[in-house]
């Protein structure tokens, strides 16, 4: 197994800073409410076994819970999973484990692997995804949300950021909470394909909520953007702008 996850990022120290900086913020609230919606729409019904990898807080972790399903939250920060935990009161449904999502026993195989807003942390993604590929169960449902490079491009093309854009978006003092790697949503839809996996739903998140001209619409508007989000999140060219991209995919069976 290679050890490039230990380059990956940890928020231990900030984990409190992190939830508030995310689901304090109708961006945060909106890509979980989004997330939630299409997960509610493709999934099929009965209690699934999943695993929450990179779970972080537990926020989704949390409502998968409330939906009957068993969880596993899996995370790197043992900050992070102690506020997860808080959530949870005892609940017997949910369980976790503290550490790189390679550790994870392979053998332990699951129905559901939810793997939203992890990828661009870590410094090997595509590794990554071949770890969790092999602790899915054939037939099991994989879903990914991630920074979406695209998007990410353009955002700072109408900013104006023209160096950054020249730079690779690389810079000498990193902001910490801003994501390492975003991916091209076509290169991740053809590494999953690469794998047999079939793609049963795919989607932008916040494809038009993060360039409003006027961001205080944000909060005045919110469910009239997110009604919007779903109404075109998943059509042509929209969804492709989304700050985040949102797959949905099954496993082979052989």
């Amino acid at each position: 197994m290679s050890k490039q996850w230990q380059q990956d990022q940890s928020f231990d120290r900030i984990a409190k800073k992190f939830e508030k900086n995310i689901y304090g913020t109708t961006k945060g609230r909106l890509r979980h409410e989004l997330l939630l919606h299409y997960l509610q729409q493709h999934l099929p019904a009965g209690p699934l076994d999943c695993l929450d990898a990179g779970g972080g807080t537990g926020v989704m972790a949390k409502a998968l819970a409330e939906m009957g399903h068993k969880v596993l939250v899996n995370d790197i920060s043992a900050d992070a999973l102690d506020l997860a935990r808080a959530k949870f009161e005892g609940e017997i449904q949910v369980n976790f484990h503290c550490g790189p999502l390679q550790s994870l026993d392979s053998h332990n195989q699951f129905d559901l692997i939810t793997c939203h807003a992890v990828l661009e942390w870590l410094s090997d993604p595509y590794e990554a995804l071949n770890a969790l590929f092999d602790r899915l169960k054939p037939g099991g449902y994989l879903s990914l949300s991630f920074f979406n490079l695209d998007a990410h491009r353009f955002s700072n093309l109408l900013y104006g950021n023209f160096d950054y854009v020249d730079k690779e978006f690389v810079v000498s003092n990193r902001v910490r909470l801003n994501p390492n790697k975003a991916l091209a949503p076509a290169e991740v839809i053809d590494f999953l394909k690469a794998e047999d996996f079939a793609i049963r739903h795919q989607a932008g998140i916040r494809c038009f909520h993060d360039y409003m001209r006027d961001k205080s619409m944000q909060n005045s508007h919110y469910e009239q953007i997110k009604a919007k989000e779903i109404q075109f999140g998943t059509t042509h060219p929209y969804l492709w702008l989304g700050r985040y991209f949102h797959l949905l995919a099954v496993k082979p069976e052989s």
